[in-house]
């Protein structure tokens, strides 16, 4: 078979008797024997016999021993400006094909050194109480993949992870066996700041975590300024729960991102990737198109890191938030970097909105960042009857937001350019920021 181009998961698409076959590790112009491995109704899934043997000038040889056993990363065989490409022509597929509608979309913006940049890894845990294993998902599987050093992940979290495995093989302490529900350590959450300082979470399936503070003191040559247990007893695949126990160290780390500075609590939303994540808000900022006299109105604002880093350049903004513990931690971080002219509001956007205006809020520009499934489209009302001059909708779903751009056409709004953001590279993720503007 023979790959006609990339499909959504970074796969080549290929035709074999008037059928889709999605074949991961082909590129676009690469043709090799393919065994079909999985048959639907309209596609079907198949597996390269062999590399092909005229490569596509975009293949190189991957960076990472766990490639592509491991699940973390679908496209380290292609080169990264590759990689950008291929994301800028999934972005227009899914407006022209999700959302009807023809935009430009400007070229991704990536990495100058697409490496160690994740600062949050969470490395689900499995093999045997003699021989624990740390790593990641296989493909489309609960199945654990050893990785004793992650590429993508920031300094030190390798070295904690193999610190980490000691410690569980010397106290003879049972990975989680999500099958049996048996078991006691399910994950390892490490999270990374600027200056090289971590916060480590071990997640659990029991009411303690024995030997904590031997842990706490292995870790600590290591930068690890704060850990905590995570108690999960569910039997599910959610890896945290909402209960967590501090064992030693600070109850926060601080981070710096856009030049202010954030406290974050186990649990807390953070972007994974602070150096992309600056380009991703400059560029919301920069299609904001601020004015010292305007109102600024971010929904889904989570701890507030868009309204405060947007406050600087506005007369007033104002934060929506469903989650009160985040609008605690935004009312905390607009304090603590000395932002006077932001306030935060706990509840529905579709109610909250509604209401401020008919309050006399008086919105000029508009952000929404919501979770993967988008915009509900009573948001999208809510929005278009507030009338802000312009909308800028962060996302990380270009599918729901194609979606969502349908209906703010319906409402008056006109899409006027999409800008893509390399969050995660050597994956088929890709963040991006879109314009809209009213009539």
């Amino acid at each position: 078979m023979r790959a006609e181009n990339l499909g959504a998961d970074m796969e080549g698409v290929c035709r074999h008797e008037g059928m889709t076959v999605f074949v991961p590790g082909l590129l676009p112009g690469e043709e090799t024997n393919v065994r079909i491995v999985k048959v639907e109704k309209r596609y079907a899934f198949g597996r390269i016999e062999h590399l092909p043997a005229v490569p596509s000038p975009d293949r190189k040889a991957p960076d990472c021993p766990a490639f592509p056993r491991c699940g973390g990363c679908s496209c380290r065989h292609i080169r990264y400006e590759a990689t950008l490409a291929a994301k800028q022509r999934q972005v227009e597929d899914c407006f022209r094909r999700i959302g009807g509608m023809e935009v430009e979309v400007l070229p991704p913006l990536g990495m100058e050194d697409p490496r160690a940049y994740r600062n949050k890894t969470a490395l689900p845990l499995g093999g045997t109480v003699a021989e624990p294993a740390l790593g990641f998902y296989a493909p489309r599987s609960h199945s654990v993949v050893p990785v004793g050093k992650c590429p993508n992940a920031m300094v030190p979290s390798d070295e904690i992870a193999g610190r980490f495995l000691d410690w569980m093989k010397r106290h003879r302490l049972a990975p989680y066996d999500e099958t049996t529900h048996h078991g006691l350590v399910r994950h390892l959450m490490i999270r990374v700041n600027r200056t090289g300082e971590s916060m480590v979470t071990v997640v659990i399936n029991g009411p303690s975590l024995p030997h904590g503070q031997e842990l706490a003191e292995e870790l600590k040559p290591l930068g690890v300024v704060s850990l905590f247990a995570n108690i999960n007893t569910a039997r599910n695949n959610v890896i945290l729960s909402d209960r967590f126990q501090r064992i030693c160290g600070s109850e926060t780390l601080s981070d710096t991102l856009c030049g202010l500075e954030f406290r974050l609590s186990p649990g807390a939303f953070f972007q994974v990737n602070p150096y992309q994540t600056e380009k991703l808000y400059d560029t919301a900022l920069r299609f904001a198109d601020l004015s010292p006299e305007d109102t600024l109105c971010d929904v889904y604002c989570g701890a507030g890191t868009i309204t405060l880093m947007m406050a600087r350049h506005c007369r007033s903004a104002v934060g929506i938030e469903i989650v009160p513990a985040a609008v605690e931690n935004a009312r905390e971080n607009a304090k603590r970097n000395g932002i006077a002219n932001a306030e935060f509001h706990a509840g529905k956007a579709e109610e909250l909105l509604p209401r401020m205006v008919r309050d006399g809020l008086r919105c000029n520009v508009i952000v929404v960042d919501p979770p993967r499934k988008g915009l509900e489209p009573e948001v999208i009302r809510a929005i278009a009857e507030a009338g802000p001059d312009r909308v800028v909708y962060v996302s990380c779903n270009v599918a729901t937001q194609a979606r969502d751009a349908a209906l703010f056409r319906e409402s008056g709004y006109t899409i006027k350019k999409v800008q893509p953001v390399d969050m995660f590279c050597w994956t088929s993720g890709i963040e991006s920021v879109a314009l809209f503007t009213g009539s």
